[in-house]
């Protein structure tokens, strides 16, 4: 979890912005809150600084009715910062503080595994792999997860200016790949870990298709997602809207279909009822963009049935 700068202004560069604002965000976190206002249950699991941003990370957790009892705050690193450019299609570019920084601190023996066990999906993405000790932690995490039966969804969430090279954030991302139940790609993440291939290519897409899977979804921004399973596999069509920040809008989708998958795993099984949760998963991520920040921007239960209403009208 960490803090996004977010520029006052889309369209300037981060020099050339006058101001920004700041925007709670980090994406397990913005999943995490995102599950919590759909009206699921949500916990999360992270470290942030003994500091003024640290604390008011925990205070909108709280807010926002998620569980922060995992939530560790390191006395001798700052809460990471993350400075976003927002091009004028809303899409964005980022620079990093965090050398180290408190997020990369986490440590094996201060993970809550009792939350963990507990919970019915645990969601994770790769950037809490590229250092240690967190990536340690992160490993034990998904394994207490994994052993207690609760079902592992990944995220790789590339960031490539936060891995030492294009080649190592490649083997970590994939380095843990056959773990996991669910995982959500975007057509970029697709071309970067075939090195290049047509990420529209379903033989490319089923080459990431690992024997455990469940379920393997891509998401395609405005034109929705495709989704992979053992048994069959498709396309959902997205809400047409206009964005203004794509910040979370990933995150707000893999909380609608987590939220709808923690109430009834067998839509896994179930193409109908697949396509139907994956429809408001989509609407999730449209109704997200049409805001600044992630956080403020994820929509609540009422709102997601409502623009599906209104979208088949």
């Amino acid at each position: 979890m960490l803090i996004d700068f977010v520029p006052t202004i889309s369209g300037l560069s981060l020099a050339e912005a006058p101001a920004f604002k700041k925007a709670p965000g980090g994406a397990p976190a913005n999943v995490a809150v995102g599950i919590s206002r759909l009206g699921g249950s949500s916990a999360f699991i992270g470290k942030v600084g003994e500091d003024e941003f640290g604390y008011m990370l925990a205070e909108i957790l709280k807010e926002n009715n998620v569980n922060s009892d995992g939530m560790r705050f390191d006395p001798g690193a700052r809460t990471a910062l993350a400075f976003v450019t927002l091009r004028k299609d809303g899409e964005r570019e980022f620079m990093f503080y965090r050398n180290p920084s408190a997020d990369m601190l986490l440590q094996e023996d201060e993970l809550d595994l009792e939350l963990i066990r507990k919970a019915k999906v645990f969601h994770y993405g790769s950037i809490s792999l590229i250092t240690e000790p967190c990536k340690s932690a992160h490993i034990a995490a998904a394994k207490a997860a994994k052993d207690a039966g609760v079902i592992l969804s990944y995220d790789p969430n590339l960031r490539l200016p936060l891995w030492p090279s294009a080649e190592s954030a490649r083997e970590g991302i994939l380095s843990i790949w056959d773990t996991a139940d669910i995982i959500k790609i975007s057509e970029e993440e697709i071309s970067f870990l075939t090195q290049g291939e047509d990420p529209y290519d379903d033989n490319v897409v089923r080459k990431l298709y690992h024997p455990n899977l469940k379920l393997l979804l891509v998401t395609e921004g405005p034109e929705g997602c495709r989704y992979y399973t053992k048994d069959f596999s498709g396309r959902v069509k997205g809400i047409k809207v206009d964005a203004v920040d794509t910040t979370g809008a990933g995150d707000a989708f893999v909380a609608g279909i987590l939220s709808q998958l923690a109430s009834d795993v067998s839509l896994l099984q179930d193409e109908s009822k697949l396509r139907d949760a994956l429809s408001f998963a989509n609407a999730c991520g449209a109704l997200t963009v049409m805001e600044r920040g992630a956080i403020p921007a994820l929509p609540t239960r009422e709102v997601v049935l409502n623009a599906l209403l209104k979208s088949v009208a």
